[in-house]
């Protein structure tokens, strides 16, 4: 274990989907975890999530994505080279997701776009 939370879960569900397993039980959550994983169901990506306080977990059913991940180092980027980013990390121009850390709270790519605004590189998925 690492000590990056988000990246330590992207890449449990990563294996499970690898693995053939459609739940996933995550034993160390944050805010920002917690924040990906809405963005995620959005996009479908996974099914549900249920937080449990009491063993502080997520049970996770995954949905449909074929790779998931951290962004490391978490680069910094203006709305100018979201693009390179983009061409960087996902297959195709209208596949996937990219998630950004704003001073709006966290943002997928398109939003982050329309909104005219950069941030910090944390994850993508697609």
């Amino acid at each position: 274990m690492s000590q990056d939370v988000v990246s330590d879960a992207l890449n449990m569900l990563k294996n499970a989907k690898k693995a053939r397993k459609t739940e996933v039980t995550v034993s160390r959550i944050s805010n920002l975890l917690i924040e990906v994983l809405k963005i995620m169901k959005q996009k479908e990506a996974i099914k549900k999530y249920k937080i449990n306080t009491i063993k502080k977990s997520v049970e996770i059913t995954l949905g449909e994505f074929s790779e998931c991940g951290a962004i490391k180092p978490r680069f910094t980027v203006d709305i100018s080279q979201i693009e390179k980013y983009r061409r960087r990390f996902l297959p195709s121009r209208n596949i996937g997701t990219i998630i950004i850390s704003t001073n709006k709270g966290l943002l997928t790519h398109e939003e982050a776009s329309e909104e005219g605004i950069g941030g910090c590189l944390i994850a993508y998925f697609y």
